[in-house]
């Protein structure tokens, strides 16, 4: 009597265990997907949003490289100029600072373009220039937060869309046909994930890359006003300090004939 209940509880268990391994084969089997057949779910929504993607990554990986402080302020670049400082060669730091091709060199080579007009126009010089960089900076990044906002409405038209779809097969064709229904169903849920899939990274991307930007011209601030903390303005005034264009120059009154408009005027 054991025996037979061994051996039929035996049996029932293998049973079970078969058919728990069927359903899990079946399930798998319906459940397994490529990354092309959820990208044709998604509908054409995804074009646009794998665009975002490249672009997006694109974006992070040169704004990661222009933030770094081997792009900002070389080491070598900003001990050359403070050497070139201490030794009073200040011809030699501007085309040092002009031929570095560095954020810290075009701040140094504004600054120093401008001692020979005084302390003002060197500080309102650095300060335009700093500003310059920061903008340059600040419009490669400001892109990631167009992504950021711009994708997952993307994926809402793409739900908007599948959402018609879906009540368009529900008004032709009823319930009797679930395939219909549940690829409009898919191009929904595939359409507002991939949306949001890459508009999360984008503005966590863009809140780092904007921290990183701040900290560079903070420190590209601090290493100018280091360099010009004790400049001679009084000895370089009168002399000529780099090869900066000057545009405007004395008045001459002969240059452009009178009108007659402007002789009423006068004469008035």
């Amino acid at each position: 009597m054991k025996m037979k209940f061994r051996l039929s509880l035996a049996t029932s268990a293998f049973l079970a265990f078969g058919a728990v391994v069927a359903h899990a084969q079946e399930t798998a089997g319906m459940h397994e997907k490529t990354a092309w057949d959820s990208f044709q779910e998604g509908g054409w929504v995804m074009y646009p949003i794998t665009a975002c993607s490249i672009l997006m990554i694109w974006l992070v990986v040169d704004g990661f490289i222009r933030t770094s402080a081997k792009k900002l302020y070389p080491a070598e670049q900003v001990l050359q100029l403070r050497d070139f400082f201490k030794h009073g060669d200040y011809i030699g730091a501007y085309q040092y600072a002009k031929a570095a091709k560095s954020p810290i060199g075009d701040v140094v080579r504004a600054g120093v373009g401008f001692t020979t007009d005084g302390k003002t126009m060197t500080e309102e010089s650095i300060i335009a220039e700093i500003t310059r960089i920061k903008a340059d900076l600040m419009g490669r990044t400001s892109y990631l937060s167009v992504i950021g906002v711009c994708c997952p409405m993307i994926g809402l038209t793409g739900t908007v869309t599948g959402m018609m779809r879906a009540f368009r097969t529900l008004s032709s064709s009823g319930v009797g046909d679930p395939s219909k229904l549940s690829g409009a169903i898919g191009e929904v849920l595939v359409a507002t994930a991939s949306g949001l899939f890459i508009a999360i990274p984008a503005f966590i991307a863009y809140y780092l890359l904007r921290n990183r930007i701040d900290k560079g011209i903070h420190d590209i601030t601090e290493i100018a006003s280091g360099l010009f903390r004790a400049f001679p303005y009084e000895d370089v005034a009168g002399h000529t300090i780099g090869d900066e264009e000057i545009y405007a120059a004395k008045p001459d009154w002969n240059a452009t004939p009178a009108t007659p408009a402007t002789e009423e005027k006068a004469q008035a």
